[in-house]
């Protein structure tokens, strides 16, 4: 699940007014039930062997990450009985920690390397968990259309992070064209599938998912998709029973358990390159 990064060139984004880094906050790293209030739904996935994403609960039983994080190069789905979603995780205990049963990615998609300008507008996967997990544990987010506003939040595991959440209270859209988001947001490896937030709703509403991304002297450059109609049209396919991969496991309840951090974490499935 390597893969590159797409530059602004290939996208040729118009970068709007914000320039990179311009008033962003910095990184929160949540660890405390305090801190992880409200952002209890983002979570990490862990692929056995093949290190993790970061996702985030869109229904009690969907979780919503990106498609190259369940898709090999090539188009094989990674198995779902490789995947764990580890909701809050914080230095190594879970507010809900639970077995993927289903994924689901865009028909087609190819995880290609480097990728390509269609696979990034699509690459969205939705993880259909074994259980539910209780919305008095983690109340799922929404997902909405970007508004006409340049102000975004993210909240991620990363590499060097990925023990727990980091919360990026501020960072900035530079671009929008045709489906794509460009923004400025300190992500890197391990954050593919990152929320990106919207500020100005009385609860954060999810109007993009970290895809891909580089970083220079400037600082970061990630990009993203809008997200409704892709998720819908996942979500179609799981009523048609069309799942990428499923997995046949013991549907116990979610438990909660002191975990650690597993193997492979080196290999993060994300689309990130340092010039």
């Amino acid at each position: 699940m390597r893969g590159a990064c797409l530059r602004l060139g290939l996208l040729a984004l118009s970068v709007a007014a914000p320039a990179l880094g311009q008033d962003n906050s910095g990184l929160r790293r949540l660890e405390t039930p305090d801190q992880i209030r409200g952002w209890e739904a983002v979570g990490r996935v862990d692929i056995a062997g093949g290190g993790f994403c970061t996702g985030a609960l869109i229904a009690p039983d969907l979780v919503l990450t990106a498609a190259h994080c369940v898709i090999e190069p090539g188009g094989a789905p990674v198995d779902a009985g490789r995947l764990t979603f580890r909701a809050g995780l914080a230095d190594g205990v879970a507010l809900a920690e639970v077995p993927v049963l289903r994924t689901v990615a865009p028909e087609g998609f190819g995880a290609s390397n480097p990728v390509s300008v269609e696979d990034l507008l699509r690459d969205a996967a939705l993880l259909q968990l074994a259980q539910p997990v209780p919305t008095t544990v983690a109340a799922p987010f929404v997902v909405a259309l970007p508004g006409s506003g340049d102000e975004v939040s993210v909240v991620s595991y990363a590499e060097g992070r990925e023990e727990a959440l980091s919360w990026q209270q501020l960072c900035h859209v530079l671009g929008r064209q045709d489906g794509f988001i460009a923004v400025d947001c300190d992500v890197t490896f391990g954050s593919s599938g990152a929320p990106v937030l919207a500020r100005s709703a009385y609860r954060a509403q999810i109007v993009s998912i970290i895809s891909s991304g580089y970083k220079d002297d400037d600082g970061t450059v990630a990009f993203g998709m809008e997200l409704p109609a892709l998720v819908d049209s996942l979500k179609a396919r799981l009523r048609a029973g069309k799942p990428s991969s499923e997995a046949v496991i013991d549907t116990g309840k979610p438990k909660v358990r002191r975990i650690g951090v597993g193997t492979g974490a080196d290999d993060t499935g994300a689309r990130f390159i340092k010039p």
